[in-house]
Order: C-alpha cells, then sequence, then structure tokens
C-alpha cells in the first residue's frame, strides 16, 4: 500500500530503525559505564584480562559505534565496530556448541544466531548511509 511505503520513506523512520537495530549496545554500553565494576567482572566472568580495559574498550565500541550509526556519521566505521565486537562476543560468550543441556544450547544458540542477524543490519545501514541522499 502506498501509505507504507510513504511512512517507510520518512527521514524520521530511518532515525527510529537506527536507534532501534543499535539499542543492545548503545543499553549495554550505559549500564556499563554506569556500572564499570560489574563491567570489570563481566569480562573477569569471560575470563578477558585486564577485565578493566576490556570493560572500557566494549564500552567505548558499544557507545562510539551506536552514536555513529544513530547519528548517519561513519555509519559504515560504526556499522563495521558494532559487527566485529558482536563476531567476538558470540565467540567469547554464546559458545553454544559446548553446552551439553539441550536447553541450554538451543538458548544460546538462538542468541548467536541473532546476533549474526544484527551484523545483517548492521551491514544493510552502512550500505544504506552510502547511497546517494535524496
Amino acid at each position: 500500500m502506498k501509505i507504507f511505503r510513504e511512512v517507510a520513506a520518512m527521514p524520521q523512520m530511518a532515525f527510529f530503525g537506527r536507534v532501534l537495530l543499535t539499542l543492545p549496545f548503545w543499553s549495554s554500553g550505559l549500564v556499563k559505564a554506569l556500572d564499570f565494576g560489574g563491567a570489570t567482572a563481566e569480562m573477569a566472568h569471560f575470563g578477558l584480562s585486564p577485565a578493566a580495559l576490556f570493560a572500557a574498550a566494549t564500552i567505548v565500541v558499544q557507545l562510539g559505534g551506536s552514536a555513529a550509526v544513530i547519528l548517519d556519521r561513519y555509519t559504515w566505521l560504526g556499522a563495521g565496530a558494532l559487527s566485529v565486537f558482536t563476531v567476538l562476543a558470540n565467540a567469547v560468550a554464546h559458545r553454544f556448541w559446548e553446552i551439553d543441556d539441550p536447553v541450554a544450547r538451543f538458548h544460546d544458540m538462538a542468541q548467536f544466531i541473532t546476533n549474526v542477524a544484527m551484523i545483517g543490519g548492521f551491514i544493510l545501514a552502512a550500505a544504506l548511509a552510502e547511497r546517494p541522499r535524496i
């Protein structure tokens, strides 16, 4: 229907889509920034050392990458950084193939696949950002 195309073409919709696409990252980055001790403990839990350095780098990537995508400035860089972060997070935190419990394995596999789909969203966001502006 014509109304759906018109709504989809509104610049506000693209902005809203970028905010939603990055929601898991900027919200996590804010939580980590407000509770750096908890962020450091999370990194230590996953065996990352030095934990404080990994926590700080995670906050910078999550907030900086999200800001770049949301503001549509250097979108390719923000989307790329968040994509690389997501690949690494999957390798560290969602190793479903090592889980014996079938329910836990399914849950982690679903999160892994969701993360891969988000990478597809970042590829799309970067590609659309490089299109000529109308």
